[in-house]
């Protein structure tokens, strides 16, 4: 049991990355807290991962709401160890000025927004309870920019630049900070990064791919276990591509 007893929030809980990482830390002995902006998904995903694991609904892009999931953390389980900042948001694949303000401002206030309202939050308890891990999952658009994606790659370069920051500046108070770039995978916004499902702009995104395939939950999982397990205890800072080696 390598998270035994330890509690965390999964943001973006309610399906794809967010879900498989859920899944596997309760099975690995964590109290989870599911949160998601779609609270339906939340409380399957909570239901369906066991070991006490709860449900919260979450914008996390809200100060309030953000609060709210780290104060239903501390009051369920009496402490807050690792903080997963996985909610994603993407315009669609085109031109980059063809994105409006709107979903501008909604990219960069979900994928960049959300690290400083959980921060301002989850870092005061670490800081009692004397450490803590913070997980950013980033993106391989942040390494390596694919066209069409201007906006998205930016709010993901700002995530890993800010994982870093973090890191260092929290370091003397045993609060790690750690990020994930994962490559395209099997979630809900594939279709988006594509501009359009279809099974040749699928095989298009597989061959930039060095192993052959997409990203999977479970993969994303496994990286983020080890990076918040006791096993990486001195590892901060990191920024992990899980991309079958996209970004070589």
């Amino acid at each position: 049991m390598r998270l035994q007893d330890k509690v965390a929030i999964v943001t973006g809980g309610g399906s794809g990355f967010g879900e498989g990482m859920a899944k596997l830390f309760a099975a690995e002995g964590a109290h989870v807290v599911v949160a998601d902006i779609n609270e339906e998904a939340a409380k399957r995903v909570a239901s369906e991962t066991g070991h006490g694991a709860i449900a919260v609904k979450a914008d996390v892009s809200v100060n309030a709401e953000v609060k709210a999931m780290v104060e239903a953390a501390v009051s369920a389980f009496g402490r807050l160890d690792v903080m997963v900042n996985n909610a994603g948001y993407t315009h669609r694949n085109g031109p980059m000025l063809e994105v409006d303000e709107a979903t501008f401002d909604r990219v960069y206030a979900v994928n960049v927004k959300s690290i400083y309202l959980a921060a301002q939050h989850a870092v005061p308890v670490f800081r009692r309870q004397g450490g803590g891990m913070i997980l950013n999952i980033a993106s391989t658009a942040g390494v390596r920019p694919r066209p069409g994606l201007a906006w998205y790659n930016g709010s993901k370069g700002a995530a890993i630049t800010l994982t870093k920051s973090m890191a260092v500046e929290l370091a003397p108070e045993k609060i790690r900070v750690c990020a994930i770039n994962p490559v395209a995978g099997e979630t809900g916004m594939l279709h988006l990064f594509m501009g359009e499902d279809t099974p040749e702009k699928r095989a298009q995104f597989r061959a930039s791919v060095p192993l052959g395939r997409l990203s999977q939950p479970r993969d994303i999982a496994n990286a983020a276990l080890f990076l918040c397990s006791d096993e990486a205890e001195f590892l901060t800072g990191v920024c992990l591509e899980v991309d079958g080696g996209r970004c070589i």
